[in-house]
């Protein structure tokens, strides 16, 4: 119901000034308690409280201050990151560079009127066209993953004249409209369907089901203007295919004509220990969709990269395809000052050293307790834990965070546990959370197993 300005500003006020509290009594932790669940069952969505699942014991467990590969609660309890944002917080939490350059642009000018040019766009599409395989060389910056999913059907419907796509089972490609063609899951699916007509998938990582598709959509006259991918899937639950997968889709593209589109908005920024999960392959997409960390871990930010045969399109009319806000000067900022530290820090051979560990550490649960984790794969700081059923599974996870771990699923794979923390999760961090997977792992093996 509508309040009287008078009332909203007052309570604006109240809103600035929690915000810029480092701290509260106890009083007052009861009372914004008190009210941000009576929002959230009211203005936000009542379900959302009772959905999560990674918890544990505190149903009002609340975010406050965050710093590296750590966070704190309003109650002050410090937990080690290992979900790390689904894939957003590769740099950690507030990093001191990061948060320095974007300070420094936010001094300057926040927002550019969208206009006139916008030096800070230029910089980082320079660094992308440096730093991404192939002869990727354009990029369009938007504000989130599925947005950057969406560009890339574009570009690549110009590119091709076609209108059609193939994805692959388990994949997850974003919620928007056409994202969403993509995403396989039918339960985020079913409700809105029909998607885009003429949207294919196939198994993930059977390459000659794929092949057998795309010589029969070239004979009924349906090839697709893109095949899009996850080199790993994340949502799926960390799924690895075959080596010789990626390269296939490469060289089917190259024979068909079709666009091919890496979605790396989860797997890239250096989370597999290599810069961008395709470079595993040694393969150039065509387009490589980005988001997540590419933001540095601090403003929201996405980019689709692509080649100039991809990108083309778009020269004739640059508006053809445009965001009021993406890219804008902070966003951009944090993107520069994120491939300053992935860079400067070795974050890739840090994933590769701490995914080791981790996967060690795994083996030995494996072994420990084979009838609840049954098995666990990854690469890099891309990890996943597959347990007996999903259920088991999130009890871990909530016994987990009772010991300030904080771990979750995946949206496709219910049976999937990450571990995704930042990239410059230290090695104490790394062995502490072994410790706590391995007590909490000791609860429900003792609750169901013995």
């Amino acid at each position: 119901m509508r309040k009287s300005f008078d009332e909203v500003l007052k309570y604006t006020e109240y809103a600035m000034k929690t915000i810029s509290q480092k701290s509260m009594t106890d009083e007052e932790k009861e009372v914004f308690i008190k009210e941000t669940r009576h929002n959230f069952n009211t203005h936000i969505n009542p379900g959302f409280l009772e959905y999560r699942k990674s918890a544990g014991a505190d149903d009002m467990a609340m975010e406050w201050m965050a710093n590296g590969d750590t966070f704190t609660d309003l109650h002050g309890n410090t937990y080690i990151d290992c979900l790390g944002g689904f894939g957003a917080f590769n740099c950690g939490h507030r990093h001191p560079k990061v948060v320095e350059t974007v300070a420094n642009q936010l001094a300057k000018q926040p927002l550019s009127s969208a206009e006139l040019i916008d030096a800070n766009r230029s910089l980082l599409a320079r660094i992308l066209a440096d730093v991404t395989p192939g002869d990727l060389q354009y990029t369009f910056f938007t504000s989130s993953g599925t947005e950057s999913v969406e560009c890339a059907l574009k570009m690549a419907t110009l590119a091709t004249g076609r209108h059609y796509y193939v994805a692959f089972k388990g994949d997850f490609h974003g919620k928007t409209h056409g994202a969403l063609s993509l995403t396989s899951k039918e339960h985020f699916r079913g409700p809105f369907l029909p998607l885009l007509q003429g949207t294919r998938f196939a198994p993930f990582g059977d390459l000659d089901y794929l092949t057998k598709m795309l010589d029969t959509l070239e004979f009924i006259g349906e090839l697709p203007a893109a095949i899009v991918y996850e080199p790993i899937q994340g949502e799926g639950g960390v799924n690895i295919p075959p080596d010789e997968w990626i390269p296939g889709i490469r060289k089917l593209c190259d024979q068909y004509g079709i666009m091919m589109v890496a979605d790396e908005v989860q797997a890239g920024m250096g989370r597999t220990g290599y810069l961008f999960a395709t470079d595993y392959s040694n393969v150039a997409p065509d387009i490589l969709c980005l988001g997540k960390s590419i933001s540095g871990s601090v403003v929201p930010l996405s980019a689709c990269v692509c080649s100039e045969k991809a990108f083309k399109g778009m020269f004739p009319d640059p508006l053809l395809h445009s965001t009021t806000t993406g890219g804008n000067p902070l966003a951009t900022s944090a993107g520069i000052a994120a491939f300053n530290v992935i860079l400067s820090e070795d974050l890739c051979g840090r994933a590769k050293k701490s995914g080791a560990i981790f996967m060690e550490g795994l083996e030995k649960l494996h072994q420990k307790y084979p009838k609840l984790l049954t098995t666990y794969r990854g690469r890099g700081l891309m990890i996943a834990m597959e347990f007996c059923d999903g259920d088991k599974g999130y009890e871990v996870v909530y016994e987990a965070f009772n010991k300030k771990l904080l771990l979750s699923g995946s949206l496709i794979n219910a049976k999937t546990i990450r571990i995704e923390p930042p990239l410059n999760i230290t090695e104490e961090h790394v062995r502490r959370a072994l410790v706590i997977l391995d007590e909490s792992m000791a609860i429900v093996y003792e609750k169901h197993f013995k």
